[in-house]
């Protein structure tokens, strides 16, 4: 089988091994936006494919909490 990735995945990847803490999908949204990466529409839409991400084994975290935060695999 092989494994797909959403397309924008490596600029949230990238958004987040820049970040120095973990990010909310707003705050991620809007990094992206700055990037002028227009890939995601909205805050949900960014936090379920990070999701679906963490729930596949990706190198993302879902940081418990409201609202939940990403961050990359191995970065605190």
């Amino acid at each position: 089988m092989i494994a797909t990735r959403h397309s924008g995945f490596e600029e949230l990847y990238d958004v987040l091994a820049d970040a120095d803490e973990p990010l909310t999908a707003r705050e991620i949204l809007d990094r992206l936006r700055e990037r002028e990466v227009d890939a995601f529409d909205s805050s949900y839409r960014v936090a379920t494919v990070l999701g679906k991400i963490a729930e596949r084994g990706g190198p993302v975290v879902v940081v418990e909490g409201s609202p939940y935060r990403y961050r990359v695999e191995g970065r605190d």
